[in-house]
């Protein structure tokens, strides 16, 4: 399992390398460039599945969506 994850955002295009919490999902994200406040897209459980390049621990783990959340 992997459990850091390249997050871009949309908005600037800055990348940046964050660790993922392995037993929830993060909700809101603040670029660390421009500082937009991300949150996941419609259908996906976080900001790691939405703007990340490795899904959420929870989704790997269990290919399916989670119902956990940490803010």
């Amino acid at each position: 399992m992997q459990v850091t994850s390249t997050i871009t955002c949309p908005h600037c295009g800055h990348a940046t390398a964050e660790a993922m919490p392995v037993n929830a999902c993060q909700v809101f994200y603040d670029c660390t460039a421009c500082g937009a406040t991300l949150r996941p897209n419609s259908g996906d459980c976080c900001v790691f599945c939405s703007y990340g390049d490795v899904p959420c621990p929870p989704i790997q783990e269990s290919g399916a969506a989670c119902c956990v959340t940490a803010e």
